[in-house]
């Protein structure tokens, strides 16, 4: 009877049976890779959120206490330092044009500041002036440069004179000379300084000079500003600029000799202990700019020259530093250059 029709139904149906779970379960696989997937785009997502409110939160720590905010200073700052890498690394003519323009806008800069504090100082001669010693220093011998300096400053001193004789204000003696020392002041502090880049630029291999005092001022205020801002506990500089510590002097003169040593090694082609005088010498000059600009912003009441860079605050609040550095790498050049290796 094993043998029976109907014994044998339930064996058959069985096994006919058998791929039916199979077919069934087929989906999962795919459902649970698919599964696996979001679990993890989601779980990336949530790391990336993290980080970001991360960030976010160091940044506004940051900018509480710079002023500064983090993300818009360093895109800005690398985006400048690409132009001017550039104008450097392909020929000349393109950083005196861009170096020119700088000067000029700084020129625009500083003048709107001291109209905004109540001085008189006219802006027209005062970019005449500005164009007269750029084009100077690209086309002219150095010592002419000299006299075009002195026709600047008398320029806009005597229209800064004769805009106060046909005022007829009223002004007193103290006010007309703080105006006229102003304007004095201006074709100084910004063409000229930035003008001295430019003939240190005309030298031979003037272009690396001019790209290593830069790259020297700009590590120097990195790293005052990175140990300044972890380490920083001791003030400076309290009454001119109270966020200025001397923690943050040191992380920057640790900065500029490194610097000035493997420029010295790697761009310059000069002994490795000229570095450290070309690191310590910029530092200095670097450091007093830096703080100069601060006395004339806290004289004139105000935390940035302009908000033209945002993270960055103006021009000439990124110039502080660079403008009387030139004069250091000029007089760097002629005292170390003949130092070069053969």
């Amino acid at each position: 009877m094993t043998d029976a029709p109907g014994e044998s139904a339930p064996s058959t149906g069985s096994t006919a049976g058998a791929p039916g779970p199979a077919r069934s379960d087929a989906p999962a696989e795919p459902m649970t890779r698919a599964a696996s997937m979001r679990a993890a785009r989601n779980e990336f997502e949530m790391q990336v959120a993290h980080a970001r409110a991360e960030f976010e939160e160091a940044n506004a720590r940051i900018k509480q206490r710079t002023g500064r905010d983090l993300i818009l200073a360093i895109v800005i700052g690398l985006a400048i330092g690409a132009i001017v890498l550039a104008s450097l690394i392909f020929a000349k003519w393109p950083f005196a044009i861009v170096g020119g323009a700088v000067a000029l806008l700084g020129v625009f800069e500083f003048v709107r500041a001291l109209q905004g504090a109540g001085r008189r100082v006219d802006l027209i001669p005062q970019l005449i002036a500005g164009l007269l010693l750029v084009l100077s220093a690209v086309f002219l011998d150095p010592w002419l440069h000299w006299v075009s300096l002195f026709v600047a400053v008398a320029l806009v001193i005597v229209c800064r004179l004769i805009g106060q004789m046909t005022a007829r204000d009223g002004r007193v003696y103290a006010s007309v000379l703080d105006d006229v020392l102003a304007s004095g002041f201006i074709p100084v502090y910004v063409p000229f300084l930035a003008s001295l880049a430019l003939i240190l630029l005309r030298q031979e291999n003037g272009e690396w000079w001019v790209l290593s005092f830069l790259i020297v001022a700009i590590a120097a205020d990195t790293g005052a500003y990175v140990t300044g801002l972890t380490l920083g506990k001791h003030p400076m500089a309290p009454r001119i600029s109270p966020k200025k510590t001397w923690e943050g002097f040191a992380g920057a003169a640790v900065a500029s000799v490194i610097a000035g040593i493997l420029l010295a090694w790697l761009l310059l082609d000069l002994p490795w202990w000229t570095g450290i005088i070309f690191g310590l010498v910029v530092l200095g000059t670097a450091t007093a700019g830096d703080l100069g600009e601060s006395m004339v912003k806290r004289d004139l009441g105000i935390k940035d020259m302009s908000s033209w860079l945002p993270g960055h605050g103006g021009v000439l609040d990124r110039l502080d530093s660079i403008l009387p550095s030139a004069v250091a790498g000029l007089a760097l050049y002629f005292v170390l250059a003949p130092l070069v290796l053969s």
